[in-house]
Order: structure tokens, then sequence, then C-alpha cells
């Protein structure tokens, strides 16, 4: 096969691997968390997950057995990034309500909706 062949399958392999990494860790670890990390925590195990599989692909294609020690040591290292990846996003999930203050203070909609109406019934009562 020409090399440029190769190379053009490689980059593609390196392109759809980014999409399909993305992807698989938002549904897997959820999307609320992969939001409350910073970008370049999620864009260095991505790109490096992807980097190890377009290698470890290349390291199976150019020797003659696909299982050489090439091979084996990208697949220990992209086990080791998504190791990293689940620790990280177990971290974000523990911390993820830490920024918010402690204490009783409700401002949603649906509170602020009971408290007008607890008045208004209060006020009823008054007038009767």
């Amino acid at each position: 096969m020409p090399p440029n062949i190769v190379r053009l399958a490689l980059t593609i392999e390196f392109l759809v691997a980014l999409v399909a990494i993305f992807e698989t860790w938002s549904m897997i670890g959820g999307q609320s968390h992969l939001d409350l990390m910073p970008w370049y925590a999620k864009f260095g195990f991505v790109f490096g997950l992807a980097l190890v599989t377009v290698m470890g692909t290349l390291s199976a294609m150019a020797h003659e057995r696909a299982w050489n020690a090439k091979t084996l040591a990208c697949l220990l290292l992209a086990l080791m990034i998504v190791g990293g990846m689940g620790a990280t996003t177990y971290y974000f999930h523990v911390h993820e309500n830490d920024d918010q203050a402690p204490g009783g203070d409700d401002d949603s909609i649906t509170s602020l909706y009971k408290r007008s109406w607890q008045a208004r019934d209060l006020s009823y009562q008054v007038e009767l």
C-alpha cells in the first residue's frame, strides 16, 4: 500500500477517534461532569487517547505480528489514560456542589411562588 494512503487512513482514524472519544466520555461520565472540567484536561485526555490509538494501529500494521511489544505498550498507555479520565470524572462528580454556599437560601421560582401563595392565604384569612 502506498505511504500516502496509509497516512490518509491514519489521519482519518485520528479524527474519528477524537469525535468518538468525546462522545463516549460524555455518555459514560455524564455531560454535566464534563462541563465542570477545564478545557485543557478534556483536550489532553482525548488528544492523548486518540494519538495512542493511532500509534497502536500503526505499530500493529508495521510489524509482522499484530500483537508486538509496541502494540502492547500502546494498549497499556491507553488503559492508563482511560483510568485518568475516569478518576478525573469521579473527582468532578464528588466535588460538583462545592461552589455553592451552605445554608437554606432557596431562590428558586417554586419557593417564590409558594411564599406568595402563603402570603395570599394569610391575607385572605385576615379579611374574614
